[in-house]
């Protein structure tokens, strides 16, 4: 009975996200979907201790939308113990397949038999790889060519959706006890798995991705990406050729193939800095399972998660990583504010932002730039503009996750480099010199105009000020930023003060009318003096317990 009102609390206020009834999010169907959530929660004992291998199992047995938390969570040591992300790795690599018959009816659905077999002369029973999401297989069009064939698996595009649309619930529920400042806003997290999850269940969309990343990295001779057969391309099916090659996870064998481990890391973690700051178009999860080395290239073989930033965005973000590479705690501030959607002028404290800007920088500061922590430093640094009431584009997240993903693939591999230096190389290398030099000039001469034009008006200002002055028409108010807390402790103080001048004027008062003849008497004294003694004794006892409460 507690489970029901439970469930129709949630879901009283359940928004609707499928106008067109394809995903069947009905609210018996969420409050079926929300009660197997729980049961497979209590199995596997979640609300009292869980282990790492109980933790994955969970999330396997919850299905594709929780294996994609988990997957995201592998690459997010600052967020979980290390144990737990080497267990939730293996989400990355397999789920277990299918039966081949559930596949080709798959197939089936979207062409038809007849058609199925006309363009394809042989599909390989045993699939090449099976994730949460879609199962690949080897075939061979009726032209001769190797392919690869993802079908997506039967009825998982409805289970994600009832379970991204279960989380916007819970989101929304809990947003309403949460803080303004909370780090995290639970409802932009889960707007944007929606709009990953429509992205990256349709296969057409996917299709569309691989050749625009092929036409931009097309002068690329080490990045490469497999081509797209578009007409056989379906909301479900995605046909693509073969890549034949090493995993890049596969260190060994990639040595034994004479690759340059240091080289391949490099040259990824170049190319990806090429993807965000010059294409704005980016790969959002490449994680070791999507990039398989080949011919001396890197063929990303998975794009269905991308990222876009605008021209505005791109530059941006390369401020911000030139900001923290030279340790530059106004620039940073500066370049996050010009990064930002939204901030409130009047309700940032600059003063405050720029000291917690500092100090974070600080704590990087002792640690050489290739040591830096990629992943808890953009951490902080969210934590820092969301406290700061500075909201940064919703694109960050993609950015973040996909620079920590991309550089946990290869962190084995590039020795004493990471993310932030082989970015700031990659911008000091790719800005044209006499582009830059041109633009110091142009700053200097402004920043020298800006000054020459600020001295004039001061100059002005002064002298109206002084005439002012002279004639006693000038008032000045000021406020002296942090003094809040100093002034706050000192009225306290004036307070008690006066309460015991009051105290000690009021014992003095009653113990001269004491020895009066006044009358009516009480207790062998006059009622006023009385009076004065116990309101000299109640005034005294609230001072001594408000000292003691306030230590």
């Amino acid at each position: 009975m507690a489970d029901n009102t439970l469930l129709k609390y949630i879901f009283s206020e359940s928004a609707e996200v499928d106008p067109e009834g394809r995903f069947n999010l009905s609210p018996k169907a969420r409050r079926a979907r929300m009660a197997e959530i729980m049961r497979i929660v209590n199995k596997h004992k979640l609300l009292r201790s869980v282990t790492p291998e109980e933790f994955r199992a969970m999330l396997e047995d919850l299905g594709p939308s929780f294996v994609k938390i988990g997957q995201t969570l592998s690459t997010r040591s600052e967020i979980l113990p290390q144990a737990y992300c080497d267990e939730l790795a293996k989400l990355q690599a397999e789920c277990d397949p299918l039966p081949f018959d559930e596949m080709l009816a798959a197939l089936d659905a979207e062409y038809g038999p007849a058609r199925r077999r006309e363009l394809f002369s042989y599909i390989d029973p045993t699939p090449l790889g099976s994730a949460s999401l879609a199962q690949v297989h080897r075939a061979r069009l009726a032209s001769g060519e190797e392919v690869a064939v993802k079908i997506q698996r039967p009825g998982v595009k409805a289970t994600m959706a009832l379970d991204i649309d279960i989380m916007r619930s819970l989101a929304r529920q809990a947003s309403r006890f949460m803080k303004d400042d909370q780090f995290v806003d639970l409802r932009e997290v889960v707007e944007e798995m929606w709009a990953t999850f429509l992205e990256e269940t349709d296969f057409r969309r996917e299709a569309e991705n691989l050749e625009e990343f092929a036409r931009l990295n097309e002068k690329c001779v080490f990045v490469g990406s497999p081509k797209v057969y578009r007409e056989l391309c379906t909301e479900y099916v995605l046909v693509m050729e073969y890549v034949e090659g090493i995993p890049i996870s596969q260190a060994d064998r990639l040595r034994a193939a004479g690759y340059d481990l240091e080289e391949i890391g490099v040259k990824l973690l170049d190319n990806y800095a090429t993807q965000v700051l010059d294409h704005g178009f980016f790969h959002a999860d490449p994680h070791p399972g999507n990039i398989i080395i080949r011919g001396g290239q890197i063929v990303y073989i998975d794009l269905g998660i991308m990222g876009r930033l605008t021209p505005r965005e791109r530059a941006g973000f390369g401020d911000i990583v030139s900001a923290v590479g030279m340790h530059s705690a106004p620039k940073l501030k500066d370049a996050l504010i010009r990064f930002a959607v939204q901030k409130d002028n009047s309700a940032i404290d600059h003063a405050r932002f720029l000291a917690d800007l500092d100090n974070l920088l600080e704590d990087y500061a002792s640690v050489d730039i290739d040591q830096i922590d990629i992943g808890s430093m953009l951490n902080d640094i969210l934590a820092l503009t969301r406290s700061c009431r500075v909201t940064l584009p919703s694109s960050v997240t993609n950015v973040a996750r996909g620079i920590v993903t991309a550089e946990g693939t290869v962190a084995n591999y590039i020795g004493n480099q990471n993310i932030v230096s082989i970015i700031n190389d990659h911008i000091k290398n790719s800005a044209d010199k006499m582009e830059v030099l041109t633009d110091a000039v142009k700053d200097l001469a402004l920043a020298m105009q800006q000054a020459g034009s600020g001295t004039l008006d001061a100059a002005a200002y002064s002298g109206e000020t002084l005439k002012m002055l002279t004639r006693g028409q000038l008032k000045m108010n000021m406020e002296v930023i942090g003094s809040e807390e100093p002034l706050g402790k000192l009225s306290k103080m004036l307070t008690r003060l006066t309460l015991a001048m009051i105290v000690a004027g009021l014992f003095m008062g009653s113990c001269m009318l004491a020895l009066s003849s006044m009358e009516p008497r009480v207790l062998g004294v006059p009622v006023l003096a009385a009076v004065g003694f116990v309101s000299a004794f109640a005034l005294s006892l609230w001072i001594v317990i408000d000292i003691w409460r306030r230590k």
